[in-house]
């Protein structure tokens, strides 16, 4: 199949894209080029911002697609340019939509795709649930149109966290090791479920070029539902360190101005949420035992400390950490 994915070198995409280069699909990539250097060799790249809709359109005239997958269009906007520029150029159209589109709070903790799309704490989830009601539009035109709902994914360069600061979740990891306490929510025990991005991947490649998937939605997550007491043990186990553990109101949380706690935490993550994958598992064959995050935590710890590009630290996010501790002042 020929494929494009627009974006193709995040979190979620990198996986698709090592995926699909293993099966020898024939695979594109359109980006800036800025984080291309580990992209397979046989994976064709188109450097362009996709922003730049003339640029674009020039560029892929003469070529057409089974599947064209957007992993960075979070507004209408950008929905509406996609529309324009591969309504007559792909058999398949695949959105990147988010599960903290859902309903939040949750009416009930175990969520399907057809639990109802809802959030009032978090502008990127609204404008998620805008560009799906938008394609809903074009599917009615005949837009072959899929939608996935991924939740929490991590990959093996950051550990999944439930707070941290603008240069990533290391400075967590960093306190943990220096025996300092690390900051969750309420108490802990909400529940929430972390997906390894290669299992994702083997979710997403399964609806690539299936005809059943065509205005169908879609969530992909893990089978496992841990509370962050349990994510933060399994992490500090791995680093062979004890937990200590300062718990904060989420409420009082949310109203910091350093970080988008109200979105990430009251619209996301202090939610206790259990996905049923019946959906994704009936189509995509491939999706099965996804990694449960003891094994998936010791792989991206492992790497994350053999390697010191990955350990980007965070003085600030440190200190607000010890503020909030200390004083209980929330900048």
């Amino acid at each position: 199949m020929k494929i494009l994915l627009i974006g193709g070198t995040g979190t979620i995409s990198m996986a698709i894209t090592r995926l699909l280069s293993e099966r020898k699909e024939d695979l594109y990539l359109l980006n800036r080029g800025n984080r291309n250097d580990n992209v397979p060799n046989n994976v064709k790249l188109i450097n362009v911002d996709i922003n730049d809709e003339n640029k674009v359109k020039e560029l892929l005239k003469d070529l057409s697609f089974d599947c064209v997958a957007d992993f960075i269009a979070f507004n209408k906007e950008q929905v509406e340019r996609d529309y324009r520029l591969f309504k007559d150029k792909t058999k398949q159209y695949i959105f990147i939509s988010s599960a903290s589109a859902y309903q939040k709070p949750p009416k009930s903790i175990v969520i399907t795709e057809e639990t109802p799309l809802e959030n009032p704490y978090w502008e990127y989830s609204r404008n998620k649930i805008e560009c799906e009601k938008l394609l809903h539009m074009y599917m009615k035109e005949g837009f072959p149109v899929t939608i996935i709902r991924p939740s929490h994914t991590y990959d093996e360069r950051r550990i999944p966290t439930c707070i941290h600061g603008h240069n990533g979740s290391y400075q967590v990891i960093k306190r943990m090791l220096e025996e300092k306490p690390v900051i969750l929510p309420d108490d802990g025990n909400s529940l929430w479920t972390l997906t390894y991005n290669k299992d994702f991947a083997k979710g997403f490649v399964g609806l690539i070029g299936n005809k059943h998937a065509i205005g169908e939605t879609y969530h992909i997550t893990s089978d496992e539902s841990l509370s962050w007491n349990e994510i933060y043990q399994i992490i500090a186990n791995h680093l062979g360190v004890e937990l200590k553990v300062h718990y904060h109101p989420s409420i009082e949380l949310a109203k910091s101005r350093l970080y988008d706690m109200g979105g990430n935490l009251l619209g996301d993550k202090a939610n206790s949420v259990k996905f049923d994958n019946s959906k994704i598992k009936a189509i995509s064959k491939d999706f099965v035992n996804p990694t449960p995050f003891k094994e998936g935590a010791k792989i991206v710890i492992d790497n994350i400390m053999s390697h010191p590009e990955y350990q980007e630290e965070d003085l600030e996010f440190d200190e607000w950490c010890d503020e909030v501790i200390s004083t209980g002042n929330i900048r």
